[in-house]
């Protein structure tokens, strides 16, 4: 692969009038930053629509898109909606909203399914292959959100019996009872994917390809496990029974507890594994390469009984990785897949990594918790990493480094000088000067912010995912020292 470099921002946090980021001009004129400074890779987080919490890791569907990030103005562009109904409401722009956004927006696409429906001659044809392509998945996920409205959005797995086992008869009775609500959830997603195409076709015009994200965890009140109840692992009320997490790790001291069902991996392989086919081609599709979040779960996973409050209790269980590769690699040849293989990574999971010569990841802000031995320091590892100054789970590099306790600065200015923001351009250029094939770095790093630009803190249930920038945060600056970098390290 050839060396290279980008920038790690969400749909969410681009500028805009909209209260959050989306596929506008916005989105267009990021593109054309990244051009700009010489970057070809911009990577995202999970494109899904998002539940309580907020998270992109936790879903209502693996295949949908979050309608939150549907740009208003091709609306009107389209005739879907007038422009005097496109009143922005004041909303902070540093800080998403989701509710407030949400209360507005929603109204708004309503009104598009209208004006779409009046006009829909003019997009029969493009409507009718849309659903000829999506409708194995998008019929199921049309009919779940249009049962979460109708059940004040409780729990699939507290509707009624006949529901959440999924009886045909009942499917199609709600199939009828439900059908404008279905069609206005098909329509959403017809218009996000329109405008995802078109947003992607440009990054790619431009020489920046889209780095997309596949959690190895989806959320159990999805459409996913309520149409796939069988590759789970849940009992006879449909409960799981063991859920997803991690042991204590650098994070946490009482390991992270995200609550997922864990997948019946035999079920999984008795079903021909099509189910993650599906997701990884179809993802493959979205992206120009994907990243598969908690890699290391593909190998083996920490099941935590559903009981537990914390995920201290647990123990590894098998996956069956290795047979899931070997059909994507049978079906695809190349596997444009990254391994995010951070946390407890064993020798079996470098190997599954390994044995498909799939890219791993680097955090720096991992490297100078220990000595010179640190695999995460760059004179520790080969080309065949992505490298990055921290992710979305890390606190910004300014952050993380003005919370270092004395021994771990002391031991990262052995290698990096400087502090604030002078410190953040020099962890940057270490990245980008590495024999990493890809250097990347989250947005708040690029204009060295500290901690309140922080987009996740694990552990923690409430305040997260909001992060956006302004245009007016980025300086000549800014621009200059990304792209002499880039050019400098031959990226």
């Amino acid at each position: 692969m050839e060396r290279s470099s980008g920038v790690l921002l969400h749909i969410s946090s681009l500028p805009g009038d909209g209260g959050i980021g989306c596929m506008g001009k916005d989105a267009f004129q990021f593109v054309d930053f990244l051009a700009h400074t010489k970057q070809k890779i911009w990577q995202i987080l999970p494109l899904g629509p998002v539940g309580y919490g907020n998270s992109p890791y936790q879903c209502y569907s693996a295949f949908a898109g979050n309608p939150m990030f549907i740009d208003l103005e091709q609306l009107v562009a389209d005739r879907f909606i007038s422009k005097k109904s496109l009143v922005y409401r004041e909303f902070k722009d540093k800080k998403v909203e989701f509710e407030r956004v949400e209360e507005w927006k929603i109204p708004l696409l309503r009104e598009a399914f209208s004006g779409f429906q009046k006009n829909f001659d003019r997009f029969r044809n493009e409507y009718h292959a849309f659903m000829q392509h999506h409708s194995w998945w998008l019929d199921d996920y049309a009919l779940f959100r249009s049962l979460k409205t109708k059940f004040g959005g409780t729990v699939w797995n507290t509707w009624e019996k006949s529901l959440v086992q999924r009886d045909r008869n009942t499917l199609n009775k709600y199939f009828t009872e439900l059908h404008g609500e279905i069609d206005f959830h098909r329509f959403m997603q017809f218009v996000f994917f329109k405008q995802w195409f078109k947003l992607k076709a440009y990054a790619n015009s431009k020489g920046v390809r889209i780095i997309g994200d596949i959690p190895l965890y989806v959320s159990f009140d999805s459409v996913d496990v309520w149409a796939n109840q069988d590759i789970f692992i849940l009992d006879g009320d449909a409960q799981p029974t063991q859920v997803g997490g991690v042991p204590p790790d650098y994070f946490s001291e009482t390991g992270q507890l995200w609550g997922n069902p864990v997948f019946d991996w035999e079920r999984v392989a008795e079903r021909d594994f099509d189910w993650w086919l599906a997701r990884v081609h179809f993802n493959l599709r979205m992206f120009d390469r994907v990243r598969v979040d908690h890699f290391r779960g593909l190998e083996s996973f920490w099941a935590i009984p559903a009981e537990e409050e914390t995920a201290i209790v647990g123990e590894w269980l098998p996956a069956k990785g290795h047979e899931l590769f070997r059909k994507l690699k049978e079906q695809l040849g190349t596997l444009e897949v990254i391994a995010e293989d951070l946390g407890i990574i064993t020798p079996e999971v470098e190997k599954l990594r390994d044995d498909f010569n799939l890219p791993g990841m680097k955090v720096l802000q991992f490297a100078f918790g220990s000595d010179a031995t640190n695999m995460n320091l760059p004179h520790n590892y080969s080309s065949n990493f992505l490298v990055y100054t921290g992710t979305h789970d890390n606190d910004t590099s300014l952050g993380w480094f003005n919370s270092t306790e004395k021994k771990e600065r002391k031991f990262l200015h052995r290698y990096i000088s400087g502090s604030g923001k002078q410190f953040v351009c020099n962890f940057m250029e270490y990245a980008w000067a590495s024999a990493a094939h890809t250097a990347i770095a989250p947005m708040q790093d690029v204009l060295g912010l500290d901690s309140a630009a922080r987009m996740n803190t694990p552990g923690v249930a409430a305040g997260n995912w909001g992060w956006r920038f302004t245009w007016s945060q980025i300086r000549s600056n800014h621009k200059r020292f990304l792209k002499q970098i880039t050019e400098k390290y031959n990226r």
